[in-house]
């Protein structure tokens, strides 16, 4: 836990045409583990293959074939619910879901409904500005994904690509905790962020690696906290759910929509009907997909193909020995090693290669000045050129090499900045680059004083101006620069031109 002091944020407030509403809102999140093979066979799970090329016999549900579980996917399974602080389920079952897709041959999904891998944990979700909430975790269970329907390659007819049937997904469902949408969106990056520290999950939404299906519901003000102690779901409006979010920003944009709806059919005296929805980018609006099912109408049973699953506590310990060090616990070493701000340990611990790249950069060095050369130089160049940190072209050792000349007063902070763009556009040593190109930080006072006494002479009547004005001193600190071509030491400029120009 991060030592910090939190508030709790405020609920998020609709005003409708009769009343002021308030959001609640769960979610669900469905995460592929990043496995080379399928959770029930041994086909390959590459993004991209040609169409229905990773389908063995079992994920066709071909007669005959039986499910064998992929241990690797249990084993990523309890790393994530151990990484969100959750009781791990010594014994687990399996059970088949009934319902008919094209894309799902069996006829059923293989899932965890009634004895999941992972039960009860919490996320710590930060809104920036000392708030923060802590997002209950109801469970994490495994299930199979479904494939992909195509329907825009002929006019009359649909195809099937059963690549993805068969994939294992985790499924990590939260109470209904989250009370706006910057919260909901919050909750999904952070899932994200932690499930790439551990390599679980790559988040990757564009490719449909991670997406949310989200629940929403409103209720009058006061209520939420009548349904928290009383945990009776009759306090909370009817929750529709909008399913397959894969954007933090539509995910944001869909909950407001959603509420908006809701309010209106409720203060016109009509009744939210429990439903699945989509929300529709183009249009801004959520449509109705279908109305909500119920647990027995997917008439869940066993699995009788196979076994419950059982491990053991030893296996889950070794697991939790080999968890590396997680974003919140990075961020509070970070804060406290390196004197940073809660903002650039932040910044620095958004995803691991960058939290690697500083610590790298700050070994040995200024911590304060370390992160603010690879947040806003680095960072900002990146940005610019629309790369990232894996393929930046200035290597950790390089940037603490040019942090090293400016802690040793052998370059200024102007010159870092030019020596920087060497380094980024054509590679080098930093030392033998300042050291062949002459530009030193030229320290000797006497060479400073020697320029600044001729910019004296020639400007008196400037001098005269600063006498009435000292704040105009700057100007010959400024004339002092350009006459070494900014290699003079800036605080010995200063120093010098109190000296000669003050009281």
């Amino acid at each position: 836990m991060l030592d910090l002091t939190y508030e709790l944020p405020k609920p998020k407030v609709i005003s409708g045409a009769k009343h002021d509403w308030e959001l609640v809102i769960g979610l669900e999140v469905h995460a592929q583990v990043s496995s080379n093979a399928k959770l029930f066979s041994g086909a390959s799970t590459q993004f991209g293959a040609e169409p229905n090329s990773n389908v063995a016999f079992v994920d066709a549900a071909m007669p005959g074939m039986l499910p064998v579980i992929n241990e690797y996917c249990i084993e990523q399974a309890v790393r994530t619910g151990l990484a969100l602080k959750a009781q791990i389920n010594l014994s687990s079952a399996f059970d088949r879901k009934n319902y008919f897709y094209p894309d799902l041959p069996q006829g059923y999904q293989i899932s965890q409904l009634y004895h999941p891998i992972v039960g009860e944990g919490e996320v710590l979700v930060e809104l920036g500005n000392g708030l923060a909430r802590n997002i209950r975790i109801e469970r994490i269970h495994m299930e199979q994904d479904a494939g992909k329907s195509i329907h825009d390659m002929d006019p009359n007819m649909s195809f099937v690509d059963l690549n993805r049937t068969g994939v294992c997904l985790m499924e990590i469902v939260s109470r209904p905790d989250m009370r706006s949408p910057e919260e909901a969106a919050a909750f999904v990056a952070k899932l994200r962020q932690i499930m790439r520290y551990l390599g679980t999950c790559d988040g990757n939404m564009q490719n449909g690696n991670m997406r949310a299906d989200v629940n929403v519901s409103i209720c009058r003000p006061g209520q939420y906290e009548k349904y928290q102690e009383s945990q009776d779901f009759a306090h909370l409006g009817t929750r529709c759910e909008i399913k397959n979010m894969n954007s933090m920003r539509f995910i944001q944009q869909a909950i407001i929509v959603e509420a908006e709806r809701q309010i209106k059919i409720v203060e016109a005296g009509g009744s939210v009907a429990q439903e699945t929805r989509l929300y529709d980018v183009e249009k801004g609006e959520t449509r109705s997909m279908r109305s909500k099912e119920e647990a027995h109408d997917y008439r869940y049973f066993p699995d009788p193909d196979l076994l419950p699953l059982e491990i053991e506590q030893a296996w889950v310990d070794e697991i939790a020995a080999t968890l590396p060090e997680l974003p919140d616990a990075k961020k509070s070493r970070f804060i406290a090693d390196f004197g940073l701000s809660d903002y650039d340990a932040s910044v620095l611990t958004a995803d691991v290669e960058s939290a690697a790249y500083f610590e790298a950069v700050a070994e040995g060095r200024n911590g304060k000045l370390s992160a603010n050369w690879v947040i806003n130089e680095l960072f900002g160049r990146l940005k610019a050129d629309d790369k990232d940190i894996a393929n930046c072209p200035v290597t950790p050792a390089q940037l603490g090499g040019i942090i090293a000349l400016i802690s040793a007063d052998t370059i200024s902070g102007k010159i870092a900045k030019d020596l920087f763009e060497i380094v980024y556009s054509e590679g080098g040593d930093p030392a033998e680059i300042v050291e062949t190109r002459g530009m030193k930080q030229v320290t000797d006072t006497g060479a400073i004083e020697a320029a600044l006494d001729k910019i004296i002479a020639d400007n008196p009547a400037q001098v005269e101006k600063v006498k009435v004005n000292p704040k105009l001193a700057g100007w010959f600190v400024g004339q002092v620069m350009k006459a070494t071509g900014g290699k003079a030491n800036p605080k010995a400029v200063n120093q010098l031109v109190a000296q000669k120009l003050g009281d």
